[in-house]
Order: structure tokens, then sequence, then C-alpha cells
């Protein structure tokens, strides 16, 4: 295991550890929510469109072309959208709303992995419709600022790990162990910026 790791990142090109560090640097700067996170994803998810799409692994590359959208989407909104120029607050959505956003998201997920496996040439196309379809709303959710989005990206960067993990990217699943744990850091310091009501309402 050690070995293919430093395998892998002895294989790794120069764009792959630029798409790493500013993974890395997106995901630290949106802990502190500073909205130059946004333009550390434009450059990440760039290079991971390219990198996914060669390694056949199409839904996501499609995934890493939205979130190309969505940073553009993010720093607008981040920095006041159409409302004014203050900015965004942390806000928590009602477990009946993520109930149901769960519940569709699955079923979406189901049936997309199944075109996705009978008409495409993707690669475990059920595990990356999972990861996919989660991870579209989420990014959603992190431009809005939801609290839960972190542990929507607690359960999608488990699932990811195993993704990278089987398709040899073994320094991109490395660099989602450390997302996993900063999710978890992510969503301790986003609840400390609720109302002191809505805070204690939350988990944890």
């Amino acid at each position: 295991m050690i070995e293919q790791l430093l395998s892998g990142f002895n294989a790794m090109s120069i764009w792959e550890y630029v798409g790493v560090f500013t993974g890395l640097l997106y995901l630290l700067l949106a802990i502190k929510q500073s909205s130059w996170c946004w333009p550390a994803a434009f450059i990440s998810t760039l290079i991971y469109m390219n990198l996914f799409w060669q390694g056949a692994l199409l839904l996501e590359s499609v995934l890493n072309f939205y979130y190309l959208l969505m940073a553009i989407y993010g720093w607008w909104q981040w920095n006041g959208g159409l409302e004014d120029n203050s900015e965004k607050q942390v806000q928590s959505w009602s477990v009946n709303r993520h109930l149901k956003i769960v519940i569709i998201l699955t079923v979406i997920s189901i049936v997309v992995g199944y075109l996705a496996d009978q008409y495409t040439s993707q690669k475990m196309a059920y595990w990356d419709s999972f990861t996919t379809c989660f991870a579209v709303y989420t990014t959603y959710m992190v431009t809005q600022k939801v609290l839960e989005n972190w542990i929507y990206w607690f359960v999608i960067n488990l699932a990811s790990i195993y993704l990278y993990f089987e398709m040899g990217y073994l320094p991109t699943a490395a660099l989602f162990v450390l997302y996993t744990f900063l999710a978890i850091k992510g969503y301790i310091e986003w609840r400390d910026e609720l109302p002191e009501p809505k805070r204690a309402a939350t988990v944890g």
C-alpha cells in the first residue's frame, strides 16, 4: 500500500500536483469563509476535468466542468450576489429538508449510474454516479453557505477515496483522506458562525 502510494506520487504529472495543491487550498480557504477559495477551485477543477476525462471517469470529468461554473457562481454569491454588497452568512437547513434531498439524490444516482453503465465506457458507474450526483448538489449548498454541506462532503469524500484508489489515482485518494478530516473541521468552524439558538439545534 505504502509502495503503491509512493509510486503514485512519483508518477504524478506537474498538472496533478497543481490540481492537488489548489484543491487543498480551496478547502482551507472555504473553511475560513474566504471568497478566494473559488479562484483556487476554478484552477483545480479545470485540471481534474481533463485528467478524469483521459482516465475514463466521464462523470467525474463532467462534474468538474460543473465545478468550474459553480466556482464563478460561488465567487459572485459569497461577495453579495444580487442582494447587496454584504457578505453571505452561514445558514442551517432542517432535518426534513435534508431527508428529502438525500432520497431524491439517491434515486437520481441510481438512474444515472444505470444509464452510464449501459450506454457509456464509464468505469465504476454506480459508485461514480453517487459521488457525482451528491457533489453537484452539495457544491450548490457551499455557494449558499449551508452548514450541513460539510456532513455531505464527509460521506462523499469517503466514497471518493475508494473510487480513486480503485482507479489508481492514489495521490488524489490520499488528498481525499485529508479532505475527510477537514470536513469535520469545516463543520465545527461554520457552526460557530451561527446565531446561538440555531447553533444549539445543530448536531454536535
